[in-house]
């Protein structure tokens, strides 16, 4: 790879070609995933001086270009010994891993270097994902996210103490943090705070067009920035407000929205699609709905009906509009008549205003499903509407064909209404709960003792209280409060719901009169296990353990409504909704890491010890295979707790091959770049997947709280448009069954199946911390 090359008759001596160097990178490390990355790993190292393009001219491209390593600049450099080079191979996983972590900066500085006019298609792709997750942006939407990619520039400082602007100067540009964090001064008070990574400053002066109202010091060494210059800031701000269009009733905005780029793609019937259309950013619900109606292409199948933003509105209604006032609106809507026109016209405008409606009334009881039993409002709606189109398909034949299916629709969901039930049982195949579902559940006294209470799933802390009263035979006073193994209370509010599923995986609910809350005290049975389970589970093989949890979590992924995912992320109490089975699966992610770490702190040999890390590492390398990145993810995070990783003897003699595996599989759950490594790897695999649930709940929550739902008292349409997409992960990753391995499910496997159904495990990081240092006392 290494020689001497000819271009335009000049001989360059001792390089290589950047698209070889990308090829070779790709091929030494699993951690490499993509070119792109590979390019950015290359440009670290010239950054730093190890390479350099021959004639000094570039920075690092995937092209035909010659690069030089600065040892082989020296004429007569010596080869490296034997010895050097089986050290450097050693070396070399190690030196991959950080390159990989630290690429993707490099990368990014590398594109904003450039002129914004010499940025590529690719180029503004990678920096527009990139702003996705800083905070600073959050709020901004998605079109201007993608103008400030072809303007933002780079702009370093080695220096802590450094001035970026001072109080009074005229101001220029708007900075955005990306690395390091500076001190916010004003003439005599001093500095009054300080931002940090994510943070932007200097934005005020420009949209008031007035001086700095602060001076900005660099509080560390080596920050860097991202800058929009005034005038490019101006021009984003006018652009976006050229393209804006608001419809107004009584002076009022009730609906606005802005013009973007269709694409140029051409119809099935050859004609060539608007180059422009209009999105919704805000809006009154009824507003939106309206629009949404008005626009809706009759002619499209259902399925590329559900695949529009239509479907958006229909996930994500219930927090801006729920069903008490959707359901009359859409019967008002499907009742509309026109007041102008010929009869005919009336007719035709009848006609389709009642197929839209029964559109998307089909698609919202789709994605709704089972949950529609939960709400008595929406089942009386679905009935009523039935009854209307029915009698309307005596006078307008061209709805019948509807009429069907929305039948098929109201029939299921009686029928479901009378057969459902539900099953406590953890080796019975797992089935959704409903919140009108019962649980039996043991709430437990400050003596210790229990009383047992009969409720519905979805019941708030109230109501389980006033059950608790009915057994005690007195409530006065009463406070339901959580209780964690390690001894952390919490009293719950009054209008909390889902209280029986949010409990940590050894929590225990309590009841008691105020004045005694300082009293409670865990029960025994919260510490755990004593003793082990090794001996039973070291006689089971990797691939059976990883195969039978992956089967356990697909069945509890599988019970996940995506609705729930937007109840947890607004808070279950404004809807009265539990998400029991998203905190199940959540739960589920907890007991698996304690596992990992209660089973590794209860085994007393070392040499025990080094197999058990072998175990588990083999364990997680099979739910990988089998896409289950949760149970993954949650043996890994279990290895890499401090209570694990600080047991130096028993990780010293774990193989080198293994530590290798496991070195690659903490750089999947690198959280720098938010999460590059494990997003890259997601993007390449084909559903069915049981994803990394923690990290979808966390770009949730990152979307909720860095946007209004509301702006000027209109529905802030935009963030409903980006969490509904990252919702759709969850459907994307179930859109393919999980069929079990055959050559496994045919064996008897009822030993594995209710051991990973039913783990002990010790969930106070304190004890197993003690624990972990009875094994391995800290060395002097």
């Amino acid at each position: 790879m290494i020689r001497d090359r000819k271009y335009h008759l000049k001989t360059y001596r001792q390089c290589c070609v950047g698209t070889e160097l990308v090829d070779w990178m790709m091929q030494q490390s699993p951690c490499v995933h993509s070119r792109t990355q590979a390019v950015g790993m290359w440009q670290v190292l010239l950054e730093e001086g190890v390479l350099n393009h021959v004639d000094q001219e570039h920075h690092f491209q995937d092209k035909y270009l010659f690069y030089r390593f600065l040892d082989d600049e020296c004429e007569d450099a010596p080869l490296p010994t034997e010895e050097e080079k089986k050290e450097c191979d050693e070396e070399l996983q190690d030196t991959m891993l950080l390159l990989s972590q630290i690429g993707p900066d490099a990368h990014m500085r590398m594109i904003l270097r450039k002129p914004p006019g010499q940025r590529t298609v690719d180029d503004l792709e990678f920096i527009y994902e990139e702003l996705l997750h800083i905070k600073a942006l959050s709020h901004l939407s998605t079109t201007v996210k993608r103008e400030l990619a072809g303007v933002l520039i780079f702009e370093s400082h080695p220096k802590a103490g450094t001035v970026l602007f001072n109080q009074g100067e005229e101001g220029t540009s708007w900075y955005i943090i990306l690395k390091g964090s500076v001190n916010v001064v004003i003439y005599g008070k001093g500095v009054v705070c300080t931002l940090h990574e994510g943070d932007d400053f200097g934005k005020l002066a420009l949209v008031n067009d007035a001086p700095r109202a602060a001076s900005i010091v660099l509080r560390e060494d080596n920050c860097h920035f991202l800058r929009v210059d005034k005038e490019d800031f101006n021009r984003i701000l006018r652009d976006v407000e050229a393209n804006t269009v608001r419809l107004k009733e009584h002076d009022q905005d009730v609906l606005v929205l802005e013009k973007i780029p269709a694409g140029n793609r051409v119809s099935n019937q050859g004609n060539s699609q608007p180059q422009h259309k209009y999105i919704v950013m805000s809006g009154t619900p009824e507003k939106i709905l309206e629009h949404f109606l008005e626009t809706m292409r009759l002619e499209a199948t259902l399925n590329e009906a559900t695949d529009s933003v239509l479907n958006d509105f229909i996930m994500m209604h219930c927090v801006f509009m729920p069903n008490s006032q959707l359901c009359p609106a859409l019967m008002a809507h499907y009742h509309a008549q026109p007041s102008q026109g010929t009869e005919q016209e009336k007719m035709d405008y009848a006609l389709n205003n009642k197929r839209r409606v029964i559109r998307l009334v089909l698609q919202w009881a789709a994605l709704y499903g089972d949950l529609l039993q939960e709400d008595e409002a929406a089942m009386a709606f679905l009935e009523e509407f039935y009854v209307s189109v029915s009698d309307d398909t005596r006078m307008i034949a061209a709805l019948k064909e509807q009429l069907p299916e929305l039948e098929k629709i109201v029939k299921q969901h009686k029928v479901l209404l009378q057969l459902f039930n539900t099953s406590d049982d953890r080796t019975q195949k797992r089935q959704p709960i409903r919140g009108s579902d019962e649980v039996l559940f043991k709430v437990y006294c400050i003596d210790q003792t229990y009383t047992t209470i009969r409720v519905p799933v979805s019941s708030s802390v109230k109501e389980v209280i006033s059950a608790v009263a009915d057994k005690l035979g007195s409530g006065e006073g009463l406070i339901i409060v959580k209780m964690s193994s390690g001894g952390e209370k919490v009293v719950l509010k009054p209008h909390d719901v889902s209280v029986f599923t949010t409990l940590s995986v050894n929590g225990r609910l309590f009841a008691c009169p105020r004045d005694q809350f300082d009293s409670l005290a865990p029960l025994p049975e919260q510490e755990g296990p004593s003793t082990g389970t090794v001996g039973t589970f070291e006689l089971m093989s990797s691939k059976d353990l990883a195969h039978q949890m992956t089967i356990y979590d697909w069945e509890l992924f599988n019970c996940v409504h995506e609705l729930e995912l937007i109840y947890h992320t607004f808070g279950r109490h404004n809807f009265k909704k539990t998400t029991a089975n998203l905190d199940l699966f959540l739960r589920r992610f907890n007991e698996i890491q304690f596992w990992v770490v209660t089973e590794i702190c209860l085994c007393s040999q070392l040499s025990k010890r080094v197999q058990l890390l072998k175990k588990y590492i083999k364990i997680a390398a099979h739910c990988k295979e089998y896409k289950n990145l949760n149970s993954f993810f949650a043996i890994i995070m279990g290895l890499s707790n401090v209570a694990v990783s600080r047991l130096s003897l028993t990780w010293e003699k774990l193989p080198s091959k293994f530590k290798k595996i496991y070195a690659e599989f903490e750089s999947l759950m690198d959280p720098s770049r938010n999460h590059r490594a494990y997003r890259l790897t997601v993007a390449k695999l084909d559903p069915p997947i049981i994803p990394f649930m923690p990290l979808l709940i966390k770009d949730m929550t990152f979307t909720h709280e860095g946007n209004k739902t509301f702006t000027d008292n209109l529905v802030n349409f935009e963030k409903m448009r980006m969490i509904a997409n990252t919702v759709r992960t969850v459907k994307f990753c179930r859109s393919q069954s999980f069929n079990p391995d055959a050559a496994l499910t045919n064996k008897n496997h009822q030993d594995v199946r209710s051991y990973v159904r039913q783990l002990n495990v010790i969930d106070n990081q304190r004890t197993l911390s003690q624990m972990s240092h009875r094994l391995e006392p800290r060395r002097a």
